[in-house]
């Protein structure tokens, strides 16, 4: 429950409490109250503020005017004057019990939303015997009490984190905010605004880093910012997909809806309105979008959910078409807000803020664990990275390094400036294994041109797609990411011509900066190594890690139905070599049966086993024999 229910609560029940008495017979002093409580209603708080002081003035033991007075402070974000006049209120309700309870947890109020969580824990526990039995059993105490117990343990837990403001030439214009990074961490795009107020425009800016600094913020693309406002975008890992949010547009479908743009031969495309299929006719905010731009997570009050603003996400579809968006659940999702998520790297982790799950105050940011296509329960992120203000637009990097943000600027408890910063991601909250972020081109072996291929990450032990990147058309570029962990498999493949296949481990991927992949058009007489096919040890069967290698080259066939092919088997050097070109041609038959089962005509498949006569690299290292046991594949 927000401070700001609980503390509007207990002036209530206490009120009540007093009946329609006052603590004050000074008849002028309870006419500059009445005057103030009248203003006050009409929202003219300056003056309302004078006279509360005013009726103080008049009887300095007036305490509900010391009530009002604190209370109308702290409202308007005058947080050390509320406190002074809570203090003082307090210390002259020494006699009167009711009164002194209510200040009590006024003051824990204002240490709360000052940020100062000791003070707020000390003066809340040191207050519980001033409390009635009524108050003590109400909802609003009971949830008091659990928010103190839940921030007296994470002080207990404060992490040690160092938040610095992005040097110039960031920060230089009015507001600033929602800040995402490619997955190389070197462009950095944010929600640049012009002031505070609701009709100043708002474009998308972009920086890059050239290893010592960020250049000049300049417009993303004259394509995508417009006369409309133009803001909270996520970017694919390899910088390739746009998808932004722009209001009140000629067509969009609700007030805020969501665009997605494509980046071909180093341009951005006109954008596009994702569709009344993904976006309402209510607001759809705040994208975030996997690193391989297959699922985006996105705010939206849409009908239908769970209250206030909740997290829907889509899939996209082969034909880059996307799902109906789907409700994240009320694991996520509670009756009040749940606004900017950001999906992790690794597609395991789901950031977010929200005032609905416990926190320190406002908008704190959580996270969750994905699981088996399902959402664990949130945690909040601790101390000091939640603190009383609102916290929003985490986005953490791919090297696990840096967290970016933003910070608002207050001024009288009203935003002022906003500015981009970064804080070095504690340890101790686990992002899961390092992922290395590599990148490179894919070009036609034979003549060098570029190629549009699909690079898939692959995890072998369950054929479950990790990512799923794809290069320039005109570079062969791309950027793609690995997880730090064994038994992954990358795939490179475009119709036409021969796949590239690598295992992450063996092929020593990790360490490779500058990927360079080239692709043979099919014809007779060229192979590639199918690797990723596995055997026991001294077998013929093949093991179910084998699959994913399996059904690419069946969808190779497919897609080449005038093709046949060798599958050629090969050992390394252990044992005989009578026994080593018998295994070898077992090996290959499995493959061989495997497709037969798929439906691949037999015609298309002949094998052969050559043992250990044809080694790719010497039989007296580990790696050289891993190098030598192997499938090849050659078009017949």
């Amino acid at each position: 429950m927000r401070v700001a229910q609980i503390v509007f609560f207990f002036i209530f029940i206490s009120s009540q409490a007093l009946g329609q008495g006052f603590t004050s017979e000074n008849r002028r002093a309870i006419k500059l109250y009445q005057e103030g409580e009248d203003l006050s209603m009409r929202r003219r708080y300056d003056q309302a503020l004078e006279k509360y002081a005013d009726a103080v003035n008049k009887d300095d033991g007036f305490l509900e005017a010391y009530k009002k007075w604190s209370q109308l402070l702290l409202k308007k974000g005058s947080v050390e004057e509320a406190l002074q006049v809570a203090s003082a209120g307090e210390m002259k309700s020494g006699s009167n019990p009711e009164f002194k309870a209510d200040f009590s947890w006024l003051i824990t109020s204002i240490y709360l939303k000052s940020g100062d969580f000791e003070a707020a824990v000390r003066k809340f526990s040191q207050s519980q015997g001033l409390y009635s039995s009524k108050v003590k059993s109400s909802s609003s105490f009971k949830a008091m009490n659990r928010k103190m117990a839940f921030i007296e343990e994470e002080l207990t837990k404060k992490k040690s984190i160092n938040k610095e403001k992005l040097p110039s030439p960031l920060n230089e214009f009015y507001l600033q905010y929602f800040p995402v990074l490619t997955a190389d961490s070197k462009q950095l795009l944010f929600t640049k605004r012009d002031g505070v107020e609701r009709m100043k425009h708002e474009d998308i800016f972009t920086s890059t880093w050239d290893g010592t600094s960020w250049s000049s913020p300049e417009a993303l693309a004259h394509s995508i910012n417009t006369v409309h406002n133009e803001g909270t975008c996520t970017i694919s890992a390899d910088g390739n997909i746009l998808i932004y949010t722009s209001c009140d547009a000629p067509d969009s479908y609700g007030s805020c809806d969501l665009y997605i743009a494509y980046k071909v031969g180093g341009e951005w495309q006109e954008p596009m309105n994702m569709g009344d299929k993904v976006n309402s006719r209510y607001w759809d905010s705040q994208p975030s979008l996997s690193a391989d731009g297959s699922i985006l997570f996105f705010s939206s009050n849409r009908r239908g959910g769970f209250g206030g603003n909740d997290i829907y996400y889509a899939v996209r579809q082969r034909d880059n078409s996307w799902s109906d968006p789907v409700n994240v659940g009320e694991t996520i999702n509670t009756e009040l807000d749940e606004v900017s998520p950001f999906i992790y790297f690794n597609n395991e982790l789901l950031f977010f803020a929200s005032n609905g799950h416990m926190g320190f105050g406002g908008m704190d940011l959580f996270n969750s664990k994905i699981k088996n296509a399902e959402f664990e329960q949130p945690v909040n992120l601790g101390y000091p990275i939640n603190d009383h203000l609102d916290q929003l637009a985490l986005f953490i990097t791919a090297q696990q390094d840096y967290a970016y943000y933003t910070e608002n600027s207050l001024k009288d408890g009203v935003l002022d400036r906003s500015y981009l910063y970064r804080f070095t991601f504690p340890e101790e909250i686990d992002l899961g294994e390092r992922l290395i972020v590599t990148g490179g081109k894919v070009r036609n072996e034979k003549t060098g041109e570029p190629i549009v291929a699909t690079l898939s990450l692959v995890d072998l032990e369950n054929d479950s797609t990790l990512y799923e990147f794809r290069s320039e058309g005109d570079s062969g570029r791309f950027m793609m990411i690995y997880p730090d962990k064994a038994s992954s498999g990358l795939y490179v493949e475009k119709k036409g011509f021969l796949p590239q296949i690598y295992n992450v481990e063996k092929d020593s991927l990790k360490d490779i900066k500058d990927m360079e992949i080239g692709l043979k058009p099919v014809a007779h007489g060229e192979e590639f190594l199918f690797e990723n096919v596995f055997f026991d040890f001294d077998k013929a069967d093949l093991k179910p890690s084998s699959k994913s290698s399996l059904l690419r080259l069946k969808k190779f066939l497919d897609e080449n139905p005038d093709v046949h092919i060798v599958i050629e088997g090969h050992t390394d050097n252990v044992g005989e070599g009578s026994y080593n070109q018998e295994l070898s041609l077992r090996r290959a038959t499995s493959v061989q049966r495997y497709l037969l089962d798929q439906g691949i005509a037999s015609e298309r498949l002949a094998v052969a086993g050559f043992g250990d006569t044809k080694p790719l690299m010497s039989n007296e290292t580990a790696l050289g024999r891993s190098k030598n046991r192997r499938i090849e594949i050659v078009i017949d």
